[in-house]
This record gives structure tokens, C-alpha cells and sequence, in this order.
């Protein structure tokens, strides 16, 4: 279906010059110039008050579209942060996992303590190399799918992560108009975290908040590595 473009959030009036003079005051430390404190304490203050500025103008409450790509590690584990603060909260939460669930993760098991306010779904049955059926595949994602647009349009849940379904865009066995249709079912001030290689474009155009992870180095390829309990399940 052909959705239409989501409206921008309005821009706060004068927060490009108010960034502008935030920027330029810096973060302080040893990068700020002065080298007495008494010059260094008005550099801070004023950044303070600028920095108050910034926040009272930003004031815009609503549900986040919030991405996490790219080939470095860390988008599961920072979509999982999110879960914890918001159970931390007292909100509820469903994860969703698209492509994960040959093996039971930790933090599937150390997130049983907070009952029925979390709802978790592996509903994988792991990587493609493994599971070497790809109409299967296809029918375990469009099952997931499901799942997730169920929590989506329920407005009890607080956050709702779709983990590694930015892989099951790639690989073809979702449409991106379907994840679009299905955000929009959300109620006002429901989030949504959507992990995974490969995010595309119509997504990550989208969403509120991209974030991508840079791959630099990583003790499989370099070191040989085996994947470790409490680092990758």
C-alpha cells in the first residue's frame, strides 16, 4: 500500500542559533581555552544557560521510530537498553525477534523477573546458513510480522522491539510497506525499535532516530573469538 509521508516534527524557534552558540562554547574540560578558573567558570555558565535554553525549547512528546543498523556490533544490545528502562519505569514492553531464536538468550531469561509487563517472542528459528529452508523462513517472518503489528496497535505497551527485522527486509521475506502500515498503527506515544543490518532507505527516512554501528574491530574475525556467553547471547 502507498502510505503518505509523515509530517515533520516543528522545529524549535531560533534552536539552530542556540546550537550554534553551544557549539561553539564547547563541552569545557581541558578542550575549553581558558586557562584560569575564573574565566573557565563563566565559559560554563554560560554554556548552562544556553543549554537550559536548548531544553525548555524542545518540550515535543511523541512515540519514537528509532533504528538501530549498520555492521558493528551493539544493535540488539541497545534496543535491550531501552527495554530495561522502560520496564525500569513501570511501562510495559514486547520484543519481537525476527530472525534469533535457535537459542535462548540471557537477557530473554534475566527479564522473566518482571512478569507479564514483558512480552517476548523468538520466533526464529536462526540464521539462514542454519535453517536451509527459505520458504519457511519466509513464513516464520510473516508470522513474527503478525505478532508485532498485535503490539503495535496496542497502546498498553509502552515499547515495542522488532529485533533483526531490518535482516528480513533485506533478505525479502517482508515488504517495507508492510513495517510502514504497521507503525502507523501505533497509538501517540508508543516507540518502536527496529534492529538489524541493513536498514533501508524508506526507513531509515522514516524513522525519528537512526543510529548506525561502525564495525572497527571484532575478536571473531580478527582473533578468532568464539561467540561468549553474556557478549553475544
Amino acid at each position: 500500500m502507498s502510505l503518505p509521508p509523515a509530517d515533520p516534527a516543528p522545529a524549535p524557534a531560533a534552536a539552530t542559533g542556540l546550537d550554534a552558540v553551544a557549539a561553539e562554547l564547547g563541552p569545557g574540560g581541558d578542550l575549553a581555552p581558558e586557562g584560569d578558573a575564573d574565566g573557565y567558570r563563566r565559559r560554563m555558565a554560560r554554556r548552562k544557560e544556553v543549554q537550559q535554553q536548548r531544553v525548555g525549547e524542545r518540550n515535543l512528546e511523541k512515540g519514537l521510530v528509532l533504528v538501530f543498523t549498520g555492521d558493528g556490533k551493539g544493535k540488539t544490545t541497545a534496543a535491550l537498553g531501552l527495554v530495561l528502562r522502560t520496564l525500569g519505569h513501570g511501562d510495559a514492553v514486547a520484543v519481537v525477534q525476527f530472525i534469533k531464536g535457535g537459542w535462548q538468550p540471557g537477557e530473554a531469561k534475566a527479564l522473566e523477573l518482571f512478569g507479564d509487563a514483558l512480552a517476548w517472542h523468538a520466533l526464529g528459528e536462526g540464521f539462514t546458513w542454519e535453517t536451509q529452508d527459505r520458504e519457511r523462513d519466509r513464513a516464520l517472518v510473516q508470522a513474527a510480522w503478525e505478532q508485532s503489528r498485535s503490539y503495535l496497535a496496542d497502546a498498553s505497551r509502552k515499547l515495542v522491539v522488532l529485533d533483526e527485522v531490518n535482516v528480513a527486509l533485506k533478505l525479502g521475506y517482508l515488504a517495507l510497506d508492510q513495517v510502514l502500515e504497521g507503525l502507523a498503527l501505533r497509538p501517540e506515544l508508543t516507540h518502536v525499535a527496529l534492529t538489524g543490518r541493513g536498514a533501508p532507505p524508506g526507513l531509515v527516512e522514516r524513522a525519528d532516530l537512526v543510529t548506525e554501528m561502525k564495525l572497527v574491530r571484532h575478536p571473531f574475525r580478527e582473533q578468532g573469538v568464539k561467540a561468549q556467553r553474556g557478549i553475544e547471547f
